[in-house]
């Protein structure tokens, strides 16, 4: 594998990677940082050309779980996830994940903040639920428990049917109060809790026939 640089080409569907040719055959891409150090007419030995081609692997496996961040928060445990579906090597997978921890890219405890407003906010459900989403994403279970203590569960299921209200006027008081124990059931909130709403929305829904 070893050989003499005969040419550095810019990729043409990504301006910021430069293919490194070995006696006129393609052998292996880096960052154009990486081409400028190198140039036409250098010997590069094997030991030389895995390092280059391990290093890319490690760069481009930051990009893309950088990438992967930009569109919302992840877990520690969904990022490792989603490299180890991409086909990166265990130890590849491991830097990446040091790299970001270091670089605060990555923190499950503001992912954990990040994703209980999120759910307050647009699908509320019971700490049981909340507890069970968590666990799916690879959280620790003693910085899911931290979280939850300040959770007010009462006022997260109210927030889901006052969410919801508009939707159920006009209903009998019977199938009003299926609906909304029903719907709270099924975030999974217990029924001395959906109980206690329903009382509340009950009254708010029928002074506001």
């Amino acid at each position: 594998m070893a050989g003499t640089i005969t040419a550095l080409k810019i990729q043409k569907r990504n301006k910021e990677r430069v293919n490194v040719y070995l006696d006129d055959t393609y052998a292996f891409a880096v960052t154009v940082l990486v081409a400028a150090t190198l140039k036409k007419g250098q010997h590069l030995t094997d030991p030389e050309i895995e390092r280059f081609k391990n290093q890319d692997e490690r760069n481009k496996a930051y990009h893309q779980a950088v990438r992967f961040l930009g569109f919302r928060a992840r877990s520690q445990q969904e990022l490792v996830r989603y490299l180890q579906e991409k086909g990166y090597a265990p130890v590849v997978v491991t830097d990446t994940i040091d790299r970001l921890l270091e670089e605060q890219y990555l923190d499950d405890e503001a992912f954990v903040r990040f994703w209980l407003a999120n759910r307050e906010r647009f699908r509320p459900r019971s700490q049981q639920a909340l507890r069970y989403e968590l666990r799916q994403k690879g959280i620790a279970n003693e910085v899911i428990e931290t979280a939850l203590a300040d959770v007010d569960e009462a006022n997260l299921a109210w927030t889901a049917v006052e969410q919801k209200l508009a939707r159920w006027q006009g209903l009998s008081e019977e199938d009003f109060r299926k609906k909304v124990l029903g719907f709270l059931s099924r975030r999974g909130f217990t029924y001395e809790i959906a109980y206690q709403v329903v009382e509340r929305a009950w009254v708010l829904a029928s002074q506001s026939e």
